[in-house]
């Protein structure tokens, strides 16, 4: 218990203790997420690159592709270094400065994924229901204000998170049962009440989430509406195509998400702590690691893209 008078001690830091009841597996653990963490790294930069240099993908689903492996390759080095630090050489401590932000890093960085994943699904309900305005619609312009806002709407709903955090009263020196700093387990080691950030928390999830899976759901019924009254099998076929990418990058994206967002506040006791914590990690590493996977094997323009690049390297050399 803190004393009478520790709330107005500012803590000079947090001791992050990892995944709880797996101490002695720790070093085992951390393999698999220094893998993951490596590549997202290259799958993500390699994207990014080769949407950067090969004119064929200077379109506007591949540039949101490149926003999405931005954020993706951010959100994960934000964390996945320090997990990592912990698992194998036991660094534990964290300023209270750094903590609250990497919390808003983390939270911001997840804000953003869902807001770009939202632009994907626009712009496939465009390319598919208005296909003779899709350039004169997504314009560079028009992309880069979506962008631009997708960034500023994340940076103003989870800047309180960092406010709210620092208001509440904590001992000098306390221990967080996790990985990183999440805003609510932050929220819970202090010793008063943290009934706000949890009503704001669900508010901004809600925001942002819910808002982009509404806005998901309703270009993929419009999308579906549009593919199913076409009368060729082939078009039909050809129209989903171009939709499975993103799918698949929405279900590996929302559904750890919501796992994490809902147990934290309404199934913590019910499932057991180390479970909730792997799941909150895989949460951050699972689209970093995937999404350029998917979108390599799904793609045939990027697989194109990557022979391309390829040979084209190989010929350099040889010249050389």
């Amino acid at each position: 218990m803190c004393g009478e008078n520790s709330s107005s001690l500012a803590p000079g830091f947090f001791v992050l203790n990892g995944i709880p009841g797996l101490e002695a597996a720790h070093t085992w653990i951390a393999l698999p997420f220094c893998f993951m963490y490596i590549t997202a790294v290259l799958g993500n930069g390699g994207l990014i690159y080769l949407i950067s240099h090969e004119e064929a993908l200077h379109r506007p689903m591949y540039y949101f592709l490149a926003l999405l492996s931005f954020t993706d390759v951010t959100l994960c080095t934000t964390t996945v270094p320090n997990m990592l630090c912990i698992f194998w050489f036991n660094l534990k401590e964290i300023h209270f400065n750094a903590c609250l932000a990497q919390m808003f890093f983390v939270h911001m960085l997840t804000g953003m994924e869902s807001g770009v994943l939202m632009l994907m699904a626009l712009d496939r309900y465009v390319a598919i229901c208005h296909p003779l305005r899709y350039s004169t619609i997504l314009t560079n312009p028009v992309i880069t204000k979506a962008g631009l806002a997708t960034f500023l709407r994340g940076v103003l709903l989870i800047l309180p998170f960092t406010f709210l955090t620092k208001r509440l009263p904590y001992c000098r020196s306390n221990f967080i049962p996790h990985t990183y700093c999440d805003h609510m387990s932050v929220a819970k080691v202090s010793y008063g009440n943290f009934k706000v950030n949890a009503i704001y928390g669900l508010l901004a999830a809600l925001l942002i989430g819910g808002f982009d899976m509404f806005c998901i759901s309703v270009s993929y019924t419009m999308i579906l509406r549009a593919v199913v009254s076409l009368s060729s099998a082939d078009a039909r076929h050809k129209a989903f195509s171009t939709c499975t990418s993103h799918i698949c990058a929405i279900v590996i994206t929302y559904v750890p998400a919501l796992f994490t967002i809902f147990t934290h506040r309404f199934g913590g006791q019910s499932i057991p702590h180390h479970v909730h914590i792997l799941i909150a990690n895989l949460y951050l590493m699972l689209p970093p690691t995937l999404n350029p996977i998917v979108y390599g094997v799904k793609t045939k323009q990027i697989q194109e893209g990557v022979i391309k690049l390829f040979f084209k390297e190989k010929d350099v050399l040889v010249m050389k």
